[in-house]
């Protein structure tokens, strides 16, 4: 008997065994959600609140001895780096809105030493750059201590801070589509401030920060700016992750060994030099560049997940065709900038993370070399880990796995999204797969959930949820409200969870009491508001803008299955978990529309259900 590719899904027994994990988080100690917080939020004095800039923070602390647990509370708007005695010790916040502002809860034990500690922060505002997924108020920085015993890093005025100059937004003029993902970095490294997370670095010149109000967690009381809670997620992984191959190169040389390994290489002076650099798949990294000397010398790296067989016109698309081949193709992405300042020991590694497969490397020196030392990426996702199983005779099953689980990956980092190198979204319709995805392949929740609240905290007045969330501007799209309660449906069905379904229930009536405004007599839907998007279909123009098509009475048999779907799962949520009441209110829902859809687009002679009632 022939073997037959099967696969096990180890998340079933995950769900009972190991996965709790949604419920676990490290420990905050109970004043601070409910007090508050004895830390300021802290800015650089008499800096704009909303403009683009980025500043650096540190505080010193002495210690007789190193402790055991040493946990701290920080946060920031927009972003943060946080470093501890020169180490990375956390990237955050956790993407949310103005009523959910996550902080995240990190152990800085690990990085401590007797004597004096210096505590960093790089924090950045990308302001009218900022990528359409992350909302703010305005710039600041907050650090709280857990206990008394870690008071000593709250943060107000004993933090020292300044701008560093050296860095300005830098947009990618030539990316071709919706690109919402935010600027490149244009660092002048001959402004810009080095060695700041050092212990010796001299700070006198800084500024003691302003304080601007106190941490308040959300339920405190009403007020403007950030309402704190826990991240529900962990730190995303961060690893470091060599570039495979060069595929092009003029100007200069380059060894087999560059840039899979660290390989020193050197731009002579009054010299263009272009390196084309292959990754071999695509990733999300953050892009770390060593070099030297070279004063005044333009770099640039540009990334791309692949090169365009010709330059677009007339704002039609061009194509990418064999993703592989990069030779006569042209090279359009994402860009960030540096300018040497000549001395040795640079290191540019971008503020926030690069998608691409390909960095284009273009180093333009001036009266002196330049010296690459390296040129790595970090990469970074949510810490998910593959506990799924398949084995197959046939190899390329196994292949289809492998690419399917990188993609997942990919398009799941603080909030699910939709694609990491255009928009960085979180949609409804999107994300519900990806969540399936992940549940069956990793059995780890804790995204899952994340996206559930922050599709919940979206809804507005008049009861839909909105297309995406975090999102900076609102997009509504009624159908992914629909997908949104099927969403919920999946998570009640694969984890052992039902208080949190449950209380996100009197949500779902609200959907759909919002649809039923629009239901016709026989339950078909007519003339929703709003945009009724359904998917993306090519070469047919009645489906515009991905709206199935409309009938003359303002119905559409793709909208109505959807509809239909929803009052189903709906109804089997309010039965279990809910109000009976509901529960029949929704079945009889269901079996009108069920009839209206057998009548209204049933085409005997096709054996089809139409488009609409004209069955055209």
């Amino acid at each position: 008997m022939k073997k037959k590719a099967f696969l096990i899904i180890t998340a079933f027994l995950i769900t009972n065994l190991i996965i709790s994990q949604n419920h676990i988080s490290q420990s905050i100690s109970p004043y601070l959600l409910s007090q508050e917080w004895a830390a300021k939020w802290i800015a650089l004095p008499d800096a704009p609140a909303n403009g683009y800039g980025v500043y650096l923070f540190r505080k010193s602390i002495d210690l007789k001895t190193v402790p055991t647990t040493f946990v701290v509370h920080v946060s920031a708007d927009n972003r943060y780096k946080l470093y501890v005695n020169e180490t990375l010790a956390s990237i955050g916040p956790a993407r949310g809105d103005m009523f959910y502002w996550n902080y995240e809860t990190i152990d800085l034990a690990p990085y401590l030493i007797a004597g004096r500690n210096i505590i960093a922060a790089k924090v950045w505002n990308e302001a009218g750059y900022k990528p359409e997924a992350q909302i703010s108020w305005r710039t600041g920085f907050i650090m709280q201590g857990d206990t008394a015993g870690e008071g000593m890093v709250n943060t107000g005025s004993s933090w020292k801070c300044i701008r560093d100059e050296g860095y300005q937004p830098l947009s990618s003029s030539d990316i071709i589509g919706y690109y919402v993902a935010g600027p490149g970095e244009f660092i002048d490294m001959r402004k810009s401030i080095k060695g700041w997370q050092k212990s010796g670095f001299n700070d006198a010149s800084w500024k003691n920060a302003s304080s601007l109000r106190g941490g308040s967690p959300k339920g405190l009381r009403d007020a403007p700016g950030w309402m704190l809670v826990p991240s529900g997620i962990p730190q995303m992984e961060r690893s470091v992750q060599r570039l495979q191959s060069t595929r092009e190169v003029t100007g200069i040389s380059v060894p087999d060994s560059f840039p899979a390994t660290a390989t020193t290489l050197t731009i002579p002076q009054k010299m263009k030099a272009t390196i084309l650099l292959d990754n071999g798949f695509l990733t999300n990294a953050y892009t770390t560049l060593k070099f030297s000397q070279g004063r005044d010398a333009a770099i640039s790296l540009k990334y791309a997940e692949a090169l365009y067989a010709s330059a677009s016109s007339a704002g039609k698309m061009a194509g990418k065709g064999n993703r592989n081949e990069v030779k006569g193709k042209s090279f359009l992405g994402r860009k960030d900038s540096l300018i040497s300042d000549g001395t040795s020991q640079q290191n540019f590694t971008s503020l926030y993370w690069r998608t691409y497969r390909y960095i284009l490397l273009t180093v333009e020196t001036q009266e002196d070399p330049l010296i690459i030392e390296d040129i790595y990426g970090t990469f970074t996702g949510y810490p998910f880990s593959l506990n799924a199983d398949f084995r197959s005779e046939k190899e390329d099953l196994r292949k289809i796995l492998e690419i399917g689980w990188r993609t997942a990956r990919l398009c799941a980092l603080e909030t699910y999204m939709d694609c990491p190198y255009y928009e960085q979204l979180q949609y409804i319709g999107d994300t519900r797969i990806q969540a399936l995805v992940s549940l069956y392949n990793s059995g780890d929740d804790r995204l899952v959930r994340n996206a559930l609240n922050q599709m919940d905290h979206s809804r507005i007045a008049e009861g839909l949820t909105l297309s995406r969330n975090p999102s900076s501007s609102p997009q509504i799209i009624p159908t992914f409200s629909l997908w949104y309660i099927g969403m919920l449906h999946d998570y009640w069905m694969y984890r052992p969870d039902s208080e949190f379904v449950k209380e996100k229930i009197s949500g779902t009536r609200q959907i759909l009491e919002y649809f039923e405004k629009y239901q016709q007599p026989d339950g078909s839907l007519k003339r929703v508001p709003y945009w009724n998007f359904t998917d993306w279909v090519v070469d047919r123009p009645e489906w515009m803008r991905g709206i199935a098509p409309i009938g003359k009475d303002g119905s559409s048999s793709v909208l109505d299955f959807q509809l239909l779907l929803a009052f189903q799962t709906a109804a089997e949520l309010e039965s279990k978990l809910g109000m009976e009441a509901y529960a029949q209110l929704y079945r009889g829902q269901a079996a009108r529309i069920i009839r209206t859809i057998r009548h209204k687009y049933w085409d005997e002679s096709k054996r089809m259900f139409a488009d609409t009632p004209e069955k055209d």
